[in-house]
């Protein structure tokens, strides 16, 4: 931890002394929760229903997409629940805040429902996060999948001290289901309770090392933005998982140096690195790779970093149990990943 962290810690509230290392946390329960093993929803099961919502982005055009995704569900022989205002529109987004936040509400609090599949991205989701109330969830957790956005949904179930399930969602489905084969399969293993490990391409970039730790993380813009608030996730001990899509490397590496300069990276124990998808050029370019951008801008830390992870705004969009406690083996000939 870094002097200016601790020294944030000492204002904000009690620092508790663990086993050498240093912790802020404002009461013990949150300490518990943020720390300890997270909450594993039940596994799906044939029979089961799963809700379809829209948290972010309106769905203009989209139908199609979301009754491939009833049918797909239907398949595997899974019930869809469909929120009631998942086709609204309301400017940028799928319906008004309240209407948005009432479907979601709808599917965490309804026992019949075992999973939560978001409809799309985009933005939205943190307009309506500190609205939800999570009391009902906390005694009968279910899975809430989808990325980009979602990731916010991510933090907040973190720290409820709940796994969460990083994949695609309804819109991310094309026609021809076997352009995104290995994105389908892992989606259906996550959920069912199948998913076992990944063996990743080797590249020169990788940084060799191995560590176990809870995987964390999402789109790097929603963790950046996350930071200062409730919903920004303690890294201490954990392994970070980040992706992005359709900026500059020069706010890429901002991105990162701002989490740096606030401790972020102080205590984490490795860092898989996702799709860098439709990377802008700038009017001056970068000069570097993406892979030798992020290695410059954490060349500090002596943790393992592991590229060439198949998930993000790609069709190849591989699930990933978040919460989850993983093993990271990483060489410059590939990267092994194991959920415990």
């Amino acid at each position: 931890m870094s002097l200016r962290h601790l020294f944030a810690c000492l204002i904000m509230g009690v620092i508790i002394f663990h086993s050498n290392h240093v912790y802020a946390q404002d009461n013990t329960e949150n300490f518990t929760r943020m720390t300890s093993q997270l909450i594993q929803p039940p596994y799906l099961k044939v029979g089961d229903t799963v809700a379809i919502v829209a948290p972010s982005g309106i769905l203009k055009s989209r139908e199609g997409e979301i009754q491939q995704a009833i049918a797909l569900l239907n398949k595997w022989g899974l019930n869809a629940k469909l929120g009631d205002n998942v086709f609204n529109k309301a400017n940028h987004f799928a319906g008004t805040d309240q209407e948005r936040c009432e479907d979601f509400q709808n599917a965490l609090d309804d026992s019949s429902i075992s999973a939560i599949w978001c409809a799309r991205g985009g933005y939205g989701t943190v307009r309506i996060l500190d609205k939800l109330d999570y009391s009902k969830f906390r005694k009968e957790p279910k899975w809430i999948i989808g990325y980009s956005d979602i990731t916010a949904l991510h933090n907040q179930l973190h720290n409820e001290g709940v796994e969460s399930i990083h994949a695609l969602m309804c819109v991310s489905l094309t026609k021809d289901l076997s352009e995104i084969l290995d994105s389908v399969e892992t989606f259906k293993s996550a959920i069912f309770g199948n998913l076992t490990h990944y063996t990743l391409e080797g590249t020169e970039y990788n940084r060799e090392g191995e560590a176990t730790g809870q995987l964390i993380g999402g789109n790097l813009t929603m963790l950046h933005t996350m930071l200062g608030s409730d919903t920004s996730i303690d890294t201490s001990n954990k392994i970070l998982f980040i992706e992005e899509i359709g900026e500059y490397k020069y706010h890429i590496d901002r991105m990162l140096q701002s989490l740096k300069r606030a401790g972020y990276f102080d205590n984490c124990k490795g860092i898989i690195v996702g799709d860098m998808s439709k990377l802008r050029k700038n009017t001056t370019l970068w000069g570097t790779s993406i892979e030798k951008l992020i290695l410059d801008a954490l060349s500090e830390y002596s943790f393992p970093i592991a590229f060439n992870m198949p998930a993000g705004h790609e069709k190849d969009n591989r699930a990933l149990i978040l919460g989850r406690t993983i093993n990271l083996k990483v060489d410059k000939s590939g990267t092994r990943i194991t959920f415990n």
